[in-house]
């Protein structure tokens, strides 16, 4: 398997034809019918309108474009590993190389774990009309019918044992019309789907080849650094920037919107002379901290402001006539991001175009973001993307992009904007802090006929996720939400809402499961098959799915018949798929201490066991890892974290032993690069509790007074 990387669409038709005569298969990305054999003469002159391409050179080399940024969530194997696998090639002979930013795909980004569920028939596709047009080329060759042939890595096969490669098979395949109709393989032939195939750049990645943002560099370029406000709410009343214009190496000091930059001729002289520019800054809106959050969630959560979101029966009267009525808060705290890679692109405005090179997982919404803010049409801009360390949704934004390219405009150079790491934790666009109100009603009998759930966040948008179970097994249910508006950006953070929402749902159950004097497994189980035979309003998740995902869960873990180990459970629905989890805690000498995390999952189809394996233990491990110590606090607006040493993340040793099963049930995929982490606080806190007899309400665990003195780790 082979990578490569910094190739246009022309330049790729040129490669795909090198040996003369090869098939270079086009297809659309927006629509899986479309096909057609592309030829050399089309390519000359500019008439080829597909998107992306499938090539089979006269040496069997296999090449496909890659369009989806690659962060980690590991397309950039799984999208080739879906062609070869219908074409049935030779895996070492295919290549992948990485999209520059085209109109014309329908979904090039990252995020929302949509990747390969929109890309999975297309591919498909791709490869079994490109097998089908070599079977027909070998029979026409051979005069053998095209059923009395078969094909495996790279070869087809005639029935008296002659083979012939794909490489030779190439050129008259090109000249064959596309079938219209192509037969998929059963999904349980599979070959490559399904395999642990090691990540594409791994070599590239350990041997520090230039891949990344951070990476990037131009001869000529200039390097840049900017100073933004340390406070939110505040902005720029003076700029003395002559102490730092008179050190060596830098070229001027631009201010432009609410910004500083330092330009010169390498990053260490402009971070230098950064720290010598004296600015004053004066109050733009309302200074917020921590304290003043803590306030206004407190009067949000009796608000009669609220917006109802879902509404099922008479909650007013399951709650007169409730026998048991259980009411709980939990609170999660701000979230940086904090990639490994800190912000960083390059921009070159030039008076005919632009060009934009860096990490991003929205291209297109960058470009077009530019495009407004320079006044050009966005086909006047290319993007080339490079691989991002790590994003976790704060590349979803375009606002590191939209400072180079403003930046470049002004003077009038192609220059490369790098962030620091106090930089990317203090410049916004966290995971937003949120408070939630649950309140359950218990019949004699202990069935839940009553459920509330009020949600009030900060710049959250609906913090609520109103149609994911329970909803729907509930007879009576009333789900509303308030936002605060401040000026602390928020956005996206990994799993959405449901990062925290889930583990305070799944801690809450587990309390009426206990006023219930039911097992927690169990009342769940009887509340999805409520919802399966008398639902109320709209069901909007798979109950199957998710019974499914708590019996695998329930069967490896060996639930409730271990000696010893206190376990907690939690299952949770997000992105199209289901993950339930067990966390084992054993208490030695008086510490509670986090042995072993169980998690089954369904995602559909597991094209990459691999890559699929390590989506959800980094799932865990981030959702362990934040749920226990992360935490982002303000003092008159300025984030009191800055980097690493005052904001805590997990290490390894605090890691538990992981064990990942995967449910077989032959559905196409449905994504995997965050359902694994919402369930993750809830199941250690259940079993937390089973452990100590103490409940954990906030985020982050280790501040909470429940857990003074205790790790959860033997070795710290």
């Amino acid at each position: 398997m082979e990578t490569l990387t910094k190739t246009n669409r022309r330049d790729f038709l040129k490669l795909g034809l090198t040996a003369s005569g090869g098939l270079l298969l086009g297809f659309n990305w927006s629509k899986a019918s479309a096909f057609e054999a592309v030829r050399d003469a089309e390519i000359a002159a500019g008439l080829v309108d597909f998107n992306s391409y499938l090539s089979i050179s006269s040496d069997d080399v296999i090449t496909i474009f890659s369009p989806n940024p690659e962060l980690g969530q590991n397309v950039k194997t799984s999208f080739p590993m879906i062609v070869a696998e219908e074409l049935d090639a030779d895996w070492k002979k295919v290549k992948v190389v990485q999209a520059l930013l085209d109109k014309k795909y329908e979904r090039q980004l990252t995020g929302g774990s949509g990747a390969i569920p929109h890309s999975w028939e297309r591919l498909r596709k791709a490869g079994a009309t490109a097998r089908q047009m070599l079977v027909e080329a070998a029979a026409k060759r051979w005069k053998v019918s095209v059923d009395k042939l078969k094909t495996d890595t790279g070869y087809v096969i005639h029935p008296d044992g002659r083979k012939l490669t794909y490489g030779e098979l190439a050129a008259e395949a090109g000249a064959l019309p596309v079938p219209a109709d192509v037969k998929l393989k059963d999904k349980k032939d599979f070959k490559i789907i399904g395999q642990p195939i090691h990540n594409v750049d791994n070599l590239e990645m350990v041997t520090g080849k230039p891949l990344y943002g951070l990476d990037f560099y131009r001869e000529g370029m200039l390097f840049a650094m900017i100073q933004r406000p340390a406070s939110f709410g505040m902005k720029i009343k003076s700029v003395d920037d002559a102490a730092a214009k008179a050190m060596p190496g830098i070229v001027d000091v631009v201010t432009f919107k609410n910004n500083v930059a330092v330009v010169g001729k390498s990053t260490w002289e402009v971070n230098k002379a950064r720290k010598a520019l004296k600015i004053e800054y004066e109050k733009e809106g309302d200074i917020e901290s921590t304290s003043d959050h803590d306030r206004i969630f407190k009067e949000l959560l009796t608000s009669k402001e609220a917006t109802v979101r879902r509404k099922d029966g008479d909650v007013d009267s399951a709650f007169k006539s409730a026998a048991t009525v259980i009411s709980r808060e939990y609170q999660c705290p701000f979230l940086s991001h904090t990639p490994m890679e800190p912000m960083n692109f390059f921009a070159h405005v030039r008076a005919d175009g632009v060009e934009l090179v860096g990490p991003s997982q929205t291209p297109d919404m960058a470009r077009n973001a530019t495009a407004t803010l320079l006044g050009i049409a966005p086909d006047k801009i290319t993007f080339e993307l490079t691989r991002l360390g790590g994003g976790f949704g704060r590349r979803l934004k375009a606002d590191y992009v939209l400072e180079a390219a403003e930046l470049s405009s002004i003077i009038k150079a192609p220059v490369k904007v790098t962030w620091t790491r106090e930089d990317d934790m203090m410049g916004g666009s966290y995971r937003p802090a949120v408070r939630y109100k649950f309140d359950a009603a218990l019949d004699a009998k202990g069935n839940m006929i009553g459920y509330k759930l009020r949600g009030v966040g900060i710049n959250a948008g609906n913090p609520t996720r109103e149609d994911n179970f329970p909803s729907g097994a509930v007879d009576n249910l009333l789900i509303d939400s308030i936002e605060h508006k401040s000026p602390i950006t928020t956005g996206a953070w990994r799993a959405p809402i449901t990062n925290f929402l889930a583990f305070a749902e799944q801690a809450f159950l587990d309390e009426v499961a206990l006023a219930a004097k039911k097992d927690p497994v169990q009342f769940r189980l009887e509340l999805l098959e409520k919802a399966k035979k008398t639902p109320t309003g709209e069901i909007k998740y798979d109950i199957d799915r998710m019974i499914g995902v708590i019996n695998l869960a329930v069967e490896k873990s060996g639930w409730g018949k271990k000696k010893n180990l206190a376990q907690g459970f939690s299952v949770y629905f997000s992105h199209r798929s289901y993950v339930a989890q067990v966390a084992e805690i054993e208490m030695k000498n008086g510490n509670p201490v986090l042995k072993k995390m169980y998690a089954a999952a369904d995602c559909g189809v597991v094209v990459n066991l691999s890559g699929a394996r390590q989506q959800v233990m980094g799932g865990m491990v981030d959702g362990l890892g934040h749920a226990l110590y992360g935490q982002l606090t303000f003092k008159d607006g300025a984030a009191e974290q800055k980097n690493f040493n005052t904001y805590r993340l997990i290490r390894l040793k605090e890691v538990p032993e992981v064990e990942v099963h995967f449910m077989n049930n032959g559905i196409d995929p449905t994504g995997l690069g965050e359902p694994a982490l919402p369930p993750t606080g809830g199941a250690v806190a259940n079993a937390f509790f089973k452990a100590t007899g103490k409940r954990l309400y906030n985020q982050p665990f280790i501040k909470q007074e429940e857990m003074k003195g205790v790790t959860l780790g033997e070795k710290m």
